[in-house]
């Protein structure tokens, strides 16, 4: 006589249900195309915006173009890390001026921050002379990024970055952040404002 484990069947016939009753929606048609098609416009106006030149040997162009998009046009990283972030005459916040950034210092940091509990200085996330966006390897930088903690002072957390908002990106879209980063010209630091 054979014996039947009712676990065994029990968690097969679970999984079963759990498969069927979990499955994902249907994609409608056409919703994978135009996917593809936001992804490849955010990846040309990246390309279009970079208000540097961009060095694309051994980078991926497509994440270049689509970090340039997340730097640029969504994550303001302009506004903290370049100092000051507009070229003069070319503040856009002031009447009749038309937007250009200040590229000469574009992402060297510099720009000063006062705060309850001290003041601050936003980084330079240029390239080093290996290449690496503020001196950090990926995964060093994705721990700033997503913790806010200095990889200097590992104890120490970074008060003015807007960490708590890039630590629910994706991946990708770090990689792609990283990637442009290390497309854009190198530059010394830029020294605080006194």
């Amino acid at each position: 006589m054979r014996k039947i484990h009712l676990g065994g069947v029990a968690g097969a016939v679970g999984l079963v249900i759990v498969a069927v009753g979990f499955r994902a929606p249907p994609v409608r048609a056409g919703a994978e195309s135009e996917f593809d098609e936001q992804h490849e416009s955010r990846v040309r106006q990246g390309l279009e915006i970079a208000p540097v030149p961009l060095n694309f040997k051994g980078k991926n162009r497509e994440l270049v173009g689509l970090g340039s998009y997340l730097v640029n046009a969504i994550g303001g990283c302009n506004d903290c890390h370049t100092f000051p972030n507009w070229a003069p005459g070319h503040n856009p916040y002031i009447p009749g001026q038309q937007q250009q950034v200040n590229v000469a210092v574009y992402l060297a940091g510099g720009r000063t921050f006062a705060t309850p509990i001290g003041t601050f200085v936003s980084r330079n996330i240029t390239p080093d002379s290996a290449g690496r966006p503020a001196g950090l390897t990926l995964d060093g930088f994705r721990f700033v990024l997503t913790t806010g903690h200095d990889p200097d002072e590992p104890a120490y957390e970074f008060q003015v970055m807007p960490w708590p908002n890039f630590r629910l990106m994706t991946d990708h879209d770090i990689r792609a952040i990283y990637e442009y980063l290390r497309a854009i010209p190198s530059l010394p630091s830029n020294p605080p404002a006194p």
